[in-house]
């Protein structure tokens, strides 16, 4: 098993994307792990249409051995009506054979989100993208309140992971705030990893 944090993230506005490089910057902060950036493609509405095997911008496509052999997961999705992104669920809902063999019991996970508005779904999303998670046996690593943060922001940012503020049309950049909260987010989960799996 590789010294990896796996950062698995849909972006399409690129929101999540940039909260994604966030987590990663705190993953490799801690100086233990290499933080692993990887996305999944999006879902067409027709059977006949098919992604490119690599996509032309931005993260690489997540494959199951990325999935595998992580020491930890933060997980990221957009809001769509208080859910994850369909992309990111078809994604999971075919991991039922690591699933049966315990690939991911154990392990650490996290959680991060955007939304077009204040109060646009995040905490739904985040607990919602959750539940997959136990399924598979993973510990989840929240935000705890000793992040000032989380007492300021007035945007993103809740105990259960980073999340941001992206406005009406998706153009709002990360605020400082929400930018230390999803760094803090990556070095809390890169820090209980190291617990879980001292070298």
């Amino acid at each position: 098993m590789s010294d990896h944090i796996l950062i698995l993230y849909y972006s399409r506005q690129g929101s999540t994307a940039a909260l994604a490089e966030c987590v990663a910057h705190g993953v490799s902060a801690h100086g233990r792990f290499e933080a692993r950036l990887r996305t999944v493609p999006a879902v067409a509405s027709t059977t006949e249409k098919t992604a490119p095997p690599i996509p032309p911008q931005g993260a690489v496509y997540c494959t199951k051995s990325d999935l595998e052999e992580c020491r930890g997961l933060a997980l990221g999705s957009p809001t769509r009506f208080g859910n994850m992104a369909a992309p990111m669920k078809h994604f999971l809902d075919g991991t039922a054979d690591l699933w049966i063999g315990g690939a991911l019991a154990g392990k650490p996970a996290a959680v991060f989100t955007s939304t077009g508005s204040q109060h646009g779904g995040q905490e739904s999303t985040l607990l919602t993208m959750m539940l997959p998670l136990l399924h598979h046996g993973m510990l989840l690593v929240g935000l705890p309140y000793t992040e000032p943060g989380l007492n300021a922001t007035t945007l993103g940012g809740t105990p259960y992971g980073a999340s941001h503020v992206s406005g009406s049309r998706a153009d709002a950049i990360l605020d400082p705030t929400e930018r230390e909260l999803a760094r803090a987010l990556g070095r809390r989960l890169a820090d209980v990893t190291d617990r879980l799996f001292p070298l």
